[in-house]
């Protein structure tokens, strides 16, 4: 059973489907940003999804927008540009300028006010407010972006090549399907794999003082949760085959590229977590990413390691700028796509987050003391101010493995090996060989100060790797440490 058959018709079996697709952090407004400008968010400066945090703040707008790819495909390659859903998380807010702010690089702005909703929102339709209020017909968000969309189809140029990028809030929460698919799935509940409603052993502290087993009312929530994620993503569906076929009645689905994606990914319930993302695992950063167009051959799949990064300089080759004269830190998808030959490709990446706490101490815990937030009635919180960690995501012909450093007082190394652990039940940390550690330490140190080509070089892994142990403890600006085996 999937939610998304005519998505998975329609363009991963006309196209490919990557298995290794990541986000380098499983938060929106980090990872939409990490998409728009191609950069990790130690280069964006998106830490969350407040405007304090950089979420479409007046100094993202200032620094980062001017230099998105929609805008260069705008400026430098003439495109006519559509933008249709939830933009920023913080987007449409007064202190940074109001729905009247429209992002340079956009012909046609359709985007929603703040965060996710079905129903009861406020778009800004090219920098004026429209309200929509709860009548299916005429306001339901998955719809109204599909018509919009639609429209645009029908009326744009037809002299200037188009980019669409069609942002739906399905799956996020508050979950309100269409009613047609309010009884869909209703024998469906969330994935019961190894790590589901287990103890986090041997985890950072926060995954540690979450209550196992779950009470089942936690399980409940999360089960119909999952529920309700599958019973939106029926309209997104239906919003995906109403595109394919008004491409395809205009003749031009056969020289148009169409991805899908998503910013992070979602848990329901693994090491007894209830629902949210921002952790490091596999469940947060791992999404799908599917991709048709001309000279993609059909029902192919991809094992290559990529990331959200990746999306704007590949978008950015196909329109055949020059990506030299780009800061971004991902690589051009372009020669998978294509199926080419002997593409040098990289086997590892970072995944970085800045814990998001709150100063006060949670009235429903007060045992955590100051700094927890996203907290369940059951008193297990998802996120706080040291929830702060980066990781290297190594995938190579020998290795499939997870480095991570928490920015905490315990310094906490999680490792995994997920070859035999795909399910990250096991931190290795305490018996991997010391030698991996250190280089993998000096990599992660590498990659967090990483900017432009230098977030491409070699990995650990890689034939090309040079490792030097003396620039561990130079002074290097990044924090360095030395390993021994008490610290670990």
């Amino acid at each position: 059973q999937t939610p998304l058959k005519k998505t998975n018709a329609l363009i991963a079996q006309m196209g490919i489907t990557f298995l290794n697709a990541y986000v380098p952090s499983a938060l929106c407004c980090p990872s939409r940003a990490s998409i728009l400008t191609g950069k990790y968010p130690h280069n964006h400066h998106v830490v969350n999804n407040t405007l304090e945090g950089n979420c479409s703040s007046k100094l993202w707008q200032k620094i980062q927008e001017p230099y998105t790819f929609p805008a260069l495909l705008k400026s430098m390659c003439g495109y006519q540009t559509f933008f249709a859903g939830k933009y920023l998380n913080e987007y449409g807010a007064e202190d940074a300028g109001g729905v009247g702010h429209v992002p340079p690089g956009w012909s046609f702005w359709y985007a929603l006010e703040k965060n996710s909703k079905y129903y009861n929102y406020t778009l800004s339709v090219n920098g004026k407010a429209r309200r929509h209020g709860e009548n299916y017909s005429v306001d339901y968000l998955t719809d109204v972006l599909a018509n919009m969309s639609l429209d645009f189809l029908e009326y744009k140029s037809n002299f200037e090549p188009f980019f669409m990028m069609i942002s739906t809030p399905a799956p996020h929460s508050p979950w309100t399907a269409a009613p047609q698919y309010t009884n869909s799935f209703q024998n469906v509940s969330a994935p019961r794999n190894s790590n589901f409603n287990i103890h986090g052993k041997n985890k950072h502290w926060l995954i540690r003082q979450a209550k196992t087993p779950m009470t089942n009312s936690s399980i409940q929530f999360l089960d119909d949760a999952y529920r309700k994620r599958w019973q939106t993503l029926l309209s997104v569906d239906d919003l995906i085959e109403k595109l394919v076929k008004k491409l395809e009645l205009n003749g031009e689905l056969d020289n148009t590229y169409i991805f899908y994606t998503s910013d992070n990914g979602f848990h329901t319930g693994q090491f007894s977590l209830p629902i949210d993302k921002r952790q490091l695992y596999e469940f947060d950063i791992k999404v799908p990413l599917l991709v048709r167009g001309p000279g993609i051959k059909p029902n192919q799949t991809n094992k290559m390691l990529v990331a959200n990064i990746d999306l704007g300089p590949t978008i950015l080759d196909i329109a055949g700028y020059n990506l030299n004269k780009t800061q971004m830190d991902g690589m051009s998808l372009l020669p998978l796509l294509r199926g080419d030959k002997n593409v040098t490709w990289r086997s590892d990446f970072l995944v970085e987050y800045q814990g998001e706490g709150y100063n006060g101490s949670d009235p429903t815990c007060p045992g955590l003391g100051p700094g927890v937030t996203h907290c369940f009635p059951d008193c297990v919180c998802e996120d706080s101010y040291n929830n702060t960690y980066a990781c290297v995501r190594t995938l190579s012909a020998s290795w499939d493995l997870q480095y991570c450093e928490f920015d905490d007082r315990e310094v906490f190394v999680e490792v995994y090996n997920l070859t035999a652990d795909p399910h990250q039940i096991n931190n290795i940390a305490k018996t991997i060989d010391q030698e991996i550690l250190e280089k993998m330490n000096y990599r992660l140190m590498m990659l967090q100060s990483c900017s432009g080509a230098t977030c491409r070089t070699p990995g650990v892994f890689d034939p090309g790797y040079r490792f030097d142990p003396r620039l561990m403890f130079s002074n290097h600006g990044v924090r360095a440490r030395r390993f021994s085996a008490q610290s670990l």
